[in-house]
């Protein structure tokens, strides 16, 4: 069984992913964070977030151990990720780690913004979770703020709308829900509700058959 779930930044998609896998008992990958190391180990090699070529290459050599959370967590990480992704070489040099992994004996659950349309196009179950801007802007402040980052709740709502902007818009595998997923919309919801409304929809797709 795959399943991709995709969504906006702090929708609640990644929460949402690894309590789906813990429950069916699948491998998950973060799409995200291969951008997110492929725009941090640019940014610390001095590589322009322009140069696709030398990005492509940065991409092809990853090891996510070399990375912590935190420092692929940050603002400045997730505004260069999004530019990073937007660049093909640097999407083709991740499509075959990504498809490889979802496509691995057993099944397996990606998250991302592209799993349902472009990496996993054949999954078994699609997601795409989202949320108002403003809620997502409070739980994406409230995050980086943990980790020590000096940011206005403000300026979190302005880059999320320029981060959706840019996903939504890039001419490479445009971040959008798929025509056969299921919208999540976690807006009003807490994460135990979110997880649930999710479950049930994952099984509703598997009771009509769409186990493989």
């Amino acid at each position: 069984m795959i399943i991709a779930i995709d969504g906006t930044t702090a929708s609640g998609k990644g929460t949402i992913a690894k309590r789906l896998a813990a429950h069916y008992g699948l491998p998950h990958m973060d799409t995200g964070r291969l951008y997110r190391a492929t725009a941090v180990a640019a940014l610390k090699e001095g590589v322009a977030l322009d140069d696709e070529a030398r990005l492509a290459d940065v991409a092809a050599a990853l090891d996510l151990n070399d990375f912590d959370e935190a420092e692929l967590r940050t603002a400045d990480a997730g505004k260069a990720a999004s530019k990073v992704s937007a660049l093909p070489k640097v999407r083709q040099a991740l499509f075959e780690l990504q498809r490889a992994f979802a496509t691995q004996s057993g099944g397996a659950l990606l998250d991302g913004r592209d799993i349902g349309t472009v990496i996993a196009p054949d999954a078994d179950v699609k997601l795409w979770v989202d949320a108002a801007v403003a809620q997502r802007g409070q739980r994406r402040w409230k995050e980086l703020s943990g980790y020590g980052e000096d940011v206005t709740l403000e300026q979190v709502i302005q880059q999320l709308r320029e981060r959706d902007q840019r996903d939504q818009n890039r001419a490479n595998a445009p971040a959008k829900m798929a025509a056969d997923a299921v919208l999540i919309d976690t807006t009003d919801l807490t994460i135990e509700a979110a997880v649930e409304k999710a479950l049930a929809a994952v099984e509703a797709a598997l009771a009509r058959g769409n186990r493989t």
